[in-house]
C-alpha cells in the first residue's frame, strides 16, 4: 500500500474532525504547490486562483465571487497559520465532540466561518476606519469556524481544564474569554478583518450552544442541506423486506431505560474524572466511550 492510499484509508477511516484537518491541509498543499510553480514560471495564475479562493469585502466583488464565503474557510497564507488553526481545531474538536455529534461539528464549523464573514463583510463596508482598504481586503482562514467551536466548548463546559504548553492547565472558559478579548481590542490592527470574523464566530458558538439548551439547533438546517447533496452522490440500494420473526429479540421498556441509565451513569463517572484529573487521565476505552456518545 503506498502513501497516497495510505492517506486515503486515513480519510475514510477518520471521523468528521480529521476530515476537516485533512481537507485543510489538501487546499492548503495544492495552493501553495501552484504558487510555486507560477513562480519559477514567472506567472501571476497561482495568486490569481488564491484570489478567487479568498471572500473580498467589496460586495461588488463578492458578487462575481460568491463562493468564497465558503472557500475562504479552508486557505491559510502560511505554514504557521494553518498549523496553529489545526491543532486548535483537533484540540477543541475532541472537547466538542464530547458532548455534541459529528454533524453539529461539521455545522458549527460553517456556521461559525458564515457568522465570520459576515461581520467582516459587514464591518468594512459600514466603518469609514476600514474604507481606504475596502477594495482591496479579503479574509482567509479556519479562525472564525475555529473560534465558534472554542466557544461552544467553553460554554458547554466551562470549568473543564485543558493543560497549555508553559502555562499549565487552565480553564477553557478563560481561554474563551482571553481570545474573544484580544480578537476585539485588535479590531483596529493589521489583521483587523481576522479579529472581526473571529468574534462572529465566537457569537455563532456562543448562540449554537445556548439555542440547543433550548431545543433549537442552529447547524440542523446547514446539515440538512449537506446530507441532501450526500444523498444525490449515493447509488440506490433495492429495498429488501425482513422477517420479523428472523430478527432478534426486542429489549423490553424496562431493559432499555435500565441500560440507557447504566450508559449514562458511565459517561458522567467519566466527565467528572475530567474534571477532577484532566482528559489526559482517561484509559483508551474511557475515551472511545466519550466519543461514541458523541456519535448518538
Amino acid at each position: 500500500m503506498n502513501i497516497l492510499e495510505n492517506i486515503k484509508m486515513a480519510y475514510k477511516r477518520g471521523d468528521a474532525l480529521i476530515r476537516l484537518i485533512f481537507i485543510n491541509v489538501a487546499v492548503f498543499l495544492v495552493v501553495q504547490a501552484l504558487l510555486l510553480f507560477s513562480a519559477l514560471m514567472k506567472s501571476d495564475f497561482g495568486l490569481i486562483v488564491s484570489s478567487y479562493l479568498a471572500a473580498p469585502a467589496d460586495f461588488t466583488e463578492l458578487l462575481y465571487r460568491p463562493w468564497t464565503v465558503i472557500t475562504y474557510m479552508f486557505m491559510h497564507e502560511g505554514i504557521m497559520h494553518i498549523l496553529f488553526n489545526m491543532i486548535a481545531l483537533y484540540w477543541f474538536g475532541k472537547i466538542f465532540m464530547m458532548y455534541f455529534s459529528e454533524k453539529q461539528l461539521v455545522g458549527l464549523y460553517f456556521t461559525g466561518g458564515l457568522a465570520g464573514v459576515i461581520s467582516f463583510i459587514v464591518a468594512y463596508n459600514v466603518f469609514p476606519f476600514f474604507e481606504n482598504v475596502l477594495q482591496v481586503a479579503s479574509l482567509v482562514g479556519a479562525s472564525a469556524s475555529i473560534m465558534a467551536i472554542i466557544v461552544a466548548t467553553a460554554v458547554q463546559t466551562p470549568d473543564m481544564e485543558l493543560r497549555l504548553l508553559f502555562i499549565g492547565n487552565i480553564k477553557l472558559k478563560y481561554i474563551a474569554v482571553i481570545s474573544v478579548l484580544i480578537s476585539f481590542f485588535g479590531i483596529a490592527s493589521n489583521n483587523a478583518g481576522g479579529e472581526i470574523a473571529h468574534l462572529g464566530g465566537a457569537l455563532a458558538g456562543y448562540i449554537f450552544v445556548v439555542s440547543l439548551r433550548k431545543g433549537n439547533d442552529i447547524t440542523k438546517w446547514l446539515n440538512g442541506i449537506f446530507d441532501f447533496i450526500v444523498d444525490l452522490f449515493k447509488p440506490r440500494k433495492s429495498k429488501v423486506k425482513r422477517n420479523k420473526k428472523s430478527t432478534g429479540q426486542k429489549m423490553t421498556d424496562a431493559e432499555f431505560n435500565m441500560d440507557k441509565a447504566s450508559r449514562m451513569k458511565e459517561i458522567d463517572r467519566i466527565l467528572d474524572k475530567i474534571k477532577t484529573s484532566g482528559y489526559e487521565s482517561l484509559s483508551a476505552e474511557e475515551k472511545k466511550r466519550l466519543f461514541d456518545q458523541g456519535k448518538n
